[in-house]
């Protein structure tokens, strides 16, 4: 089992960054990608950006060059900076990780982007 407990959502006008953090605990050596994932009210859940043990990161094209996502593997904790944001990155964001056998998630953290 892997849990995953997200923080650093809020309120942010547009332009302005925020870092979201997901802290995993549990069979973490089991995990070998983690990802943030969003969904927007009367949307799908979409990929936002994933980062494996081993190899490249990979981005929605929606905000390349924006987000940066990144893992402190100490630390048990993947990141992801957001900058330049927009009204339409308002979404429920949610950590993902997985394993050979399993999805998981996270609760979901609010970001909203508004002036």
């Amino acid at each position: 089992q892997v849990q995953l407990v997200e923080s650093g959502g809020g309120l942010v006008q547009p332009g302005g960054s925020l870092r979201l953090s997901c802290a995993a605990s549990g069979s973490i050596r089991d995990i070998n990608r983690m990802g943030w994932y969003r969904q927007a009210p009367g949307k799908q859940r979409e990929l936002v950006a994933t980062i494996p043990s081993g190899g490249s990161t990979n981005y929605a094209d929606s905000v390349k060059g924006r987000f940066t996502i990144s893992r402190a593997n100490a630390k048990n904790t993947v990141y992801l900076q957001m900058n330049s944001l927009k009204p339409e990155d308002t979404a429920v964001y949610y950590c993902n990780a997985q394993t050979n056998f399993r999805i998981y998630w996270g609760q979901g953290t609010q970001v909203t982007v508004s002036s």
